[in-house]
């Protein structure tokens, strides 16, 4: 027998837990004492300061901020440049919303005509819906400018809305209402179609 335990002589190794639980045997009660000792220094009773308010603290009184003595900066407001480019971006969209309003009554025929899903008249509708669909490509790139201005526009004035921002706010909220009626349409006839 290796070492003097019932160890095989070939694997001593396997040994070595039976080894150290010996050894921790021997000093657990040892290393238990010490350790009860700090755990009761932790939870003693003494005395800990009052959470009452402190006589300093009665005394002390809000000074007004210097910021709101002096008058605030203006916001700014739309220049003619800003007013032009929104001009632009609304007459972009309502150019594509009135291709979209002519192509409109097409594609309701095509889709009324549709049939079944392997007819040529359901890929004719298919085409057309999707004539209508592109129709209104240059409403969407406007409205997606008009969202990068008021971004900007926000973040100039974030605590406030500046006038330039509720000008942009206008434009975006007109295009938005066009892409809105547009999205019920396409989204009424693309039902119409995938029912077919």
């Amino acid at each position: 027998m290796a070492h003097g335990m019932n160890c095989p002589a070939l694997r001593p190794a396997a040994c070595q837990p039976v080894r150290l639980r010996g050894l921790f045997a021997k000093y657990r009660l040892a290393l238990a004492v010490p350790s009860l000792a700090l755990l009761a220094a932790c939870s003693s009773t003494g005395t800990y300061p009052s959470l009452a308010i402190r006589e300093v603290e009665t005394r002390m009184q809000a000074q007004p901020a210097k910021a709101d003595a002096e008058a605030a900066p203006a916001l700014p407001s739309p220049d003619a440049d800003l007013t032009t480019r929104l001009d632009g971006l609304v007459a972009v969209a309502r150019s594509a919303n009135t291709r979209f309003a002519q192509k409109r009554p097409a594609a309701e025929r095509a889709v009324a005509a549709s049939g079944n899903r392997a007819s040529d008249a359901w890929s004719a509708a298919q085409i057309a819906l999707a004539d209508l669909e592109s129709s209104r490509s240059a409403a969407m790139t406007a409205l997606a400018d008009l969202d990068q201005l008021y971004f900007a526009a926000r973040d100039e004035a974030p605590l406030e809305t500046s006038p330039k921002a509720e000008a942009i706010a206008a434009a975006r909220e007109q295009v938005q209402g066009w892409i809105a009626d547009e999205d019920a349409v396409i989204t009424k006839l693309s039902g119409r179609l995938s029912g077919a």
